[in-house]
């Protein structure tokens, strides 16, 4: 539960509620960017400011929906246009500071594809490499694994063969 200025308290894992402690809550939207290179499936992993890969990602800016937050973030960091939106795949949270002040980030991503354009890291928001990494490899290759699950999502849609594809590559 958010308090009116946006913050949520900090939980405890043995006693719930830090009493006075209050986390700043953000919101973020993402993607799993797919394309499909040599008959495989692969997904577009990033390099972020901590050298650490991962997933494109970042705020929802004015009255964005997460829909076109993620879009505009998917293009924003890693420099492609021809980008179409899938489903929504889930939505993970973590608790970081920034400045001295607790942040809980809620992040959506959804499954996206790619057919065409080479990306390109925004170096200006910290992404130092954008590699596209076979959908299964990249799994493991995720450094965070809140993200990890969120790789796992679009590979069982994916590469799901029991029903027609809910999201074509």
């Amino acid at each position: 539960m958010s308090g009116a200025d946006g913050t949520v308290p900090l939980k405890s894992a043995r006693s719930g509620l830090h009493s006075g402690r209050r986390a700043k809550a953000e919101r973020s939207s993402g993607g799993v960017v797919l394309r499909r290179i040599d008959g495989r499936i692969h997904a577009l992993l990033i390099k972020d400011p901590y050298g650490n890969w991962g997933l494109p990602k970042g705020h929802l800016e004015g009255s964005e929906g997460p829909e076109e937050a993620g879009l505009r973030e998917v293009r924003e960091e890693t420099g492609l246009e021809d980008v179409v939106l899938g489903p929504r795949l889930r939505t993970i949270d973590w608790y970081f500071r920034l400045k001295g002040q607790l942040i809980h980030k809620h992040c959506t991503f959804f499954l996206m594809s790619s057919e065409e354009g080479e990306p390109v890291p925004e170096e200006a928001e910290g992404i130092s490499e954008c590699r596209w990494i076979p959908l299964l490899e990249a799994v493991d290759a995720v450094d965070y694994q809140n993200a990890k699950e969120v790789v796992r999502d679009a590979a069982r849609i994916a590469l799901d063969p029991r029903d027609p594809p809910v999201f074509q590559l």
